[in-house]
């Protein structure tokens, strides 16, 4: 079988970690009872996916010329993906991401930009060879529009699989001219309900949503569901497609793990419905650990997890 290449145009994160019993009311001080660095960004996380899950991976992104931005590159290296379309940002840290987990693995999160900020329509011109050549390009929103809209201008030209996971939701709606050139889009209940104003509640919600995105041109709609699954909408019909029942320990990273799977399943010939029960798994057995990449399965483990074992 030939690999196909993915191409992950998004963020990198340096991730500040503190586990606590509940998360704090505004105004509220709650002491934690441990704290972690580790990498994350949602380009990041899903690019890491997609290459510990087996598929050849390119990585677009902005680190700053600070230690974590270094120690990155060589993570990412180590998980053999190619490093060659990172671009190091003099006088800039990496971006930045504090994340409060409390004991039911609920998370709030909040990012400073730094580094990411610099990923704009300049950067990515200059990788737009790489761009071009990929069967799938994916992206999220954690860097400048701008720097989005290009990529997907340029996948497109030359036929590349386009796979829009809209998170963080955006401040505005999505253009109609960038909807429509998606192959996929990818948001959770939340993310849904800010771009269609519709509250995804149940299937039928789900599927009022998604056809919405389907009138403004998108081809193919996934509305992940947390710990029940996801919803996939195509051909004018839609089904949940269930997810795998596990102890929750942490989500941090849950749907980054998702749609770097889904990348890799999509590029291995799966329909879409197998596509997104191969991304349940992976994103299941993320969360039954701590962290953003710390947490995302390789291979070899989604057939050797046991989803029936106590705990899992």
């Amino acid at each position: 079988m030939t690999i196909k290449h993915i191409v992950v145009l998004g963020s990198v994160n340096q991730d500040n970690i503190i586990r606590l019993q509940r998360l704090p009311r505004p105004g509220e001080t709650v002491v934690g009872h441990h704290h972690s660095l580790v990498g994350g960004g949602k380009g990041a996380n899903q690019a890491v996916a997609a290459a510990r899950l087996g598929s050849h991976v390119t990585f677009i992104t902005c680190v700053g010329d600070d230690s974590f931005g270094r120690s990155a590159l060589s993570e990412f290296n180590a998980d053999g993906i190619n490093i060659n379309a990172i671009e190091i940002c003099n006088n800039e840290n990496t971006g930045t991401a504090f994340i409060l987990v409390d004991e039911s693995g609920q998370n709030c999160i909040a990012i400073c930009a730094n580094a990411n900020g610099m990923l704009s329509e300049s950067v990515v011109d200059r990788h737009a060879e790489t761009i071009k050549i990929a069967d799938y390009l994916l992206l999220q929103l954690e860097t400048p529009m701008a720097g989005i809209e290009h990529a997907i201008t340029l996948a497109r030209q030359d036929h590349s699989y386009v796979i829009l996971n809209p998170a963080p939701a955006p401040a505005h709606p999505l253009t109609d001219q960038l909807l429509s050139q998606l192959d996929l889009i990818t948001p959770n209940e939340t993310e849904a309900e800010i771009l269609t104003g519709i509250k995804v509640v149940d299937e039928e919600t789900a599927g009022l949503a998604a056809r919405y995105f389907i009138r403004k041109g998108v081809k193919n709609v996934i509305i992940t569901l947390g710990s029940r699954g996801a919803y996939v909408f195509q051909h004018n019909r839609g089904a949940i497609i269930p997810g795998y029942p596990v102890k929750t320990v942490d989500t941090t990273a849950a749907g980054d793990t998702f749609n770097g799977a889904l990348a890799v399943a999509l590029s291995e010939g799966k329909t879409l419905e197998q596509a997104t029960l191969f991304a349940n798994k992976a994103s299941a057995i993320s969360v039954t650990r701590t962290g953003a990449q710390t947490s995302i399965p390789y291979r070899r483990e989604l057939a050797t997890f046991d989803f029936n074992a106590p705990g899992s």
